[in-house]
């Protein structure tokens, strides 16, 4: 099952997850992709949203207007779903919609491959030194087995010595098994509030997460300027 949460507000674009992209909506656009692969619900605070999934045909859930996170929403709508302990759920961004479905391929894949007690999987790709300097991107250390060492919107690891490096960028996708996402949730950690960044709790408690390489064109939309260029980038598309 894939669930994408999709909050309308926002306060840097806002209703952005209905925004128009030459013609489509942009959460219709994510849903479009994501059923290449599995079934789709779209988690939402807002009945415009479940009225425009509706219109086309794509299953929609109510789910609390105050959560702090897209996976708080997730976990809500996999209860109202009714899903098994052992169902696998991919967290799909709802500002992502011109994600390949390949990649979805490969987080599934990993959680079926995954034999640890809490299974949690989530992806990354390369980048250079320019872009690892943003702080909007959020950068990932990997270990010898394939495991988030560590997430930051810092630039890390530090290159003191200027050594030709490849940095890594972590994609916002994230695979549970149904009660691996129930234990994610319950979490608490220190190290989240400081980064704003979830997935720190998962390794504050001595947890894992998978991480799979991929290579990727997509890229979120936040601000207008990003929507200008989904709406290019959607035309050269066609």
């Amino acid at each position: 099952m894939i669930i994408i949460p999709a909050r309308l507000s926002s306060s840097r674009l806002p209703n952005k997850v209905l925004a128009d992209i030459n013609g489509i909506p942009m959460i219709i656009r994510c849903a479009n992709i994501a059923k290449e692969v599995d079934d789709v619900c779209i988690a939402t605070d807002a009945q415009e949203v479940v009225d425009v999934c509706k219109k086309y045909g794509f299953d929609a859930v109510m789910t609390n207007p105050n959560h702090q996170s897209g996976s708080d929403r997730i976990k809500e709508a996999s209860d109202i779903l009714k899903l098994s302990p052992n169902e696998f759920i991919i967290n799909m961004q709802g500002d992502e919609p011109f994600l390949e479905p390949e990649i979805l391929h490969a987080v599934k894949s990993a959680l079926s491959d995954n034999n640890l007690d809490f299974n949690m999987v989530s992806c990354y790709k390369e980048i250079d030194e320019l872009q690892a300097q943003d702080p909007n991107l959020v950068k990932v250390v990997i270990d010898q087995n394939s495991f988030a060492i560590y997430f930051s919107r810092s630039k890390i690891p530090y290159n003191r010595d200027n050594i030709p490096h490849t940095y890594f960028g972590h994609i916002g996708i994230y695979g549970f098994d149904k009660k691996s996402l129930d234990e994610f949730v319950t979490m608490k950690g220190h190290l989240e509030h400081i980064e704003k960044l979830e997935q720190l709790r998962v390794i504050e408690n001595g947890k894992k997460i998978k991480m799979i390489k991929v290579k990727t064109n997509s890229f979120g939309i936040d601000t207008k300027d990003d929507l200008e260029k989904a709406i290019k980038f959607a035309k050269e598309k066609q």
